[in-house]
């Protein structure tokens, strides 16, 4: 008895020393519900994560081998577009943020050198409107630095509908006709009586 329990807390300190925690989101949202079960792909994927009020996150991977670098490559873009030079610390710092970043590029190297508890007040959506549209901006470098990139939209169920539509119509203006929506998966019941007949 006593080897099988060693056994057990050995295999145990290993998933848990192994093992990633899911990343902070900076935006609760509460998903709507639907039956499909496709997943969703773990590389190769920008996502899209739209609040209750209508503010718009994005994330995107480092594809399927970190060495490629991609997050760093699409803030180096993203700042040769809008004449912001980031450092090394910098760029490091955002390849390697965990969840969806919210806010215009020209707060970028304030959120970048900020900490932790900073950062939450400073993301204010990313501006989507026509005036100074960045949600395009990383959609194009996003695709341009990874061409195999997938779109996903995470949204949540109090959402209102136009927010959703300004988004689809962006990815629309960057030929982005593929896209994943999550969702909870929601649970079927199932009547028998209605089956028997």
């Amino acid at each position: 008895m006593t080897p099988m329990v060693d056994t057990f807390a050995v295999i145990l300190i290993f998933l848990l020393l192994t093992s990633q925690m899911r990343s902070p989101e900076p935006a609760n949202v509460d998903m709507p519900f639907s039956i499909s079960e496709t997943p969703i792909p773990d590389v190769n994927s920008m996502t899209f994560l739209i609040s209750n009020d209508s503010k718009v996150y994005f994330n995107v991977d480092n594809g399927p081998d970190t060495t490629l670098k991609f997050r760093r490559k699409i803030l180096e873009e993203m700042g040769k577009a809008y004449n912001i030079e980031f450092t090394d610390k910098e760029l490091t710092l955002f390849e390697k943020y965990p969840s969806p970043i919210g806010l215009p590029i020209q707060n970028m190297k304030d959120f970048l050198n900020a900490n932790s508890a900073e950062r939450k007040n400073m993301e204010t959506g990313i501006p989507i409107d026509s005036a100074d549209n960045q949600l395009s901006m990383w959609i194009l470098y996003a695709r341009q630095v990874n061409p195999n990139v997938r779109a996903t939209i995470k949204g949540d169920s109090e959402t209102e509908i136009p927010a959703v539509q300004k988004v689809l119509n962006i990815l629309q203006e960057k030929n982005v006709n593929r896209f994943n929506l999550v969702t909870s998966l929601e649970a079927v019941k199932i009547n028998l009586d209605e089956i028997q007949k």
